[in-house]
């Protein structure tokens, strides 16, 4: 019997005893409101994490993202890592969260920040995506350094910022900086929800973009002296409808992603706006009757890998001028405010057997290998980092993600903690 086999047993024992410990700390992760926008206490929360994991004897560094996007005195952008030593020199384990949570939105029946535990599952806004996960690391890090105090290398963990607005101030920062340099870090586990039995090896690329069209202004009553604006989004719209939607429902990627859905080339209008500053809604104030010289629009394009980002941005461009073409006074323009292209790691990589390894160990069963419709943070570790040996994997239901009741329940965390474990065994074994 290997040396892993014969401690691995005690590894499994150890993390069950930790259930409540796991219970509590996601608990009360969760009852810190860090929410983004506009980026509430990410101090408060980073502090909480460093005087946990010095009792495990990580060192801890907070780093503020001074000067990045989103980073102002009214809300700094926290972001701490916390590395432990091994006996030995070896390689890195790198357990990277988010701790920024969305806004709580209405039809909740729990309370968001209350952590509230019922019927197995732990409610509140970030419970599953990601505060769960974070603490599953945790346990995991912490169950192994116990069973396995002279393991080789280093364990780190980092609770990062802004990663659902982009992850500017958090994970790029710190890869900007050389956190996750290759040279530094060899493994990287981000637990973000994509249930427990399955390994997403990345995900899509996405490009956001403004589009306004221009009218004239005039009387409402008069409409035939000015330009509606509105109208010509109109257009735009139906030649979405009728040529772009089409188009993209064709296209399907060889990438795993999941759900099936999304394995097309999929676009959401992400806002829309015409006219005049709306009224408070039941207000009894009317707008004034002006005809609208501007309407703009935010698209969401998710593109595939199969996908040059050059054609996504030309077939936008190529429809609008054909409207420019065919529409008499169609005037618009074309402002790109963010892309992120696809990220995919290799099905053999270090930390993917290690983890799949892992899942067959605790659970039976084999790993279903995923990618994600939409990006997170290991964009930043692939393109900044330079460090293509990174995985999604972690405990929760993807589609419970920024929903109202969000929940995670407490044997799948237990489940993943042990993954998790088990890796840290395989990727960082004890010295002799």
């Amino acid at each position: 019997m290997t040396a892993d086999k014969e401690i691995a047993p005690g590894l499994m024992a150890r993390i069950d005893g930790k259930r409540d410990d796991l219970i509590a700390l996601t608990q009360e992760l969760i009852q810190i409101p860090t929410l983004n926008p506009p980026g509430e206490n990410y101090r408060l929360i980073c502090e909480y994490l460093e005087t946990r994991l010095k009792r495990s004897g990580f060192d801890c560094q907070l780093i503020r993202a001074k000067g990045a996007l989103g980073d102002s005195d009214a809300y700094p952008r926290w972001n701490i890592i916390a590395r432990r030593e091994g006996s030995v020199a070896g390689d890195c384990v790198h357990f990277n969260s988010h701790t920024d949570v969305v806004e709580v939105g209405a039809g909740w029946t729990f309370d968001p920040f209350g952590g509230e535990l019922k019927d197995g599952n732990i409610y509140g806004r970030g419970a599953c995506d990601m505060k769960g996960g974070l603490a599953a690391s945790i346990i995991a890090a912490e169950a192994f350094i116990e069973e396995c105090p002279d393991f080789a290398g280093a364990i780190e963990i980092s609770g990062s910022a802004d990663e659902e607005s982009g992850g500017q101030a958090g994970v790029a920062y710190l890869a900007e900086q050389g956190f996750f340099a290759p040279e530094r870090v060899q493994h990287v586990i981000i637990p973000e929800p994509l249930q427990k039995d399955r390994i997403c090896l990345g995900h899509r690329g996405v490009w956001w973009a403004e589009i306004e069209t221009f009218g004239e202004i005039a009387h409402g009553c008069m409409p035939f002296l000015g330009d509606c604006a509105v109208r010509h989004m109109g257009a735009v719209l139906d030649a979405f409808e009728n040529t772009l939607y089409p188009a993209l429902a064709t296209r399907v990627t060889e990438m795993p992603v999941v759900p099936e859905g999304a394995r097309t080339s999929t676009m959401n209008i992400n806002s829309f706006h015409g006219g005049m500053a709306e009224i408070p809604a039941n207000s009894d104030a009317l707008p004034a009757a002006c005809v609208p010289d501007s309407c703009r629009m935010v698209i969401d394009r998710r593109f595939l890998v199969e996908e040059p980002l050059e054609q996504v941005r030309s077939e936008m461009t190529e429809l609008l001028e054909g409207l420019r073409g065919s529409r008499p006074n169609f005037d618009y323009s074309l402002r790109e405010m963010q892309h992120v292209l696809p990220s995919m790691t290799e099905k053999k990589a270090p930390v993917v057997t290690s983890v799949a390894q892992s899942i067959a160990a605790v659970m039976g069963v084999e790993a279903e290998l995923v990618a994600s419709p939409g990006t997170y943070d290991q964009k930043h570790i692939d393109r900044i980092g330079k460090l293509k040996n990174c995985i999604a994997y972690g405990p929760g239901i993807l589609e419970m993600a920024h929903k109202p009741d969000e929940y995670i329940g407490v044997d799948d965390m237990i489940d993943s903690t042990k993954v998790m474990a088990m890796s840290l065994l395989d990727l960082l074994a004890p010295a002799p």
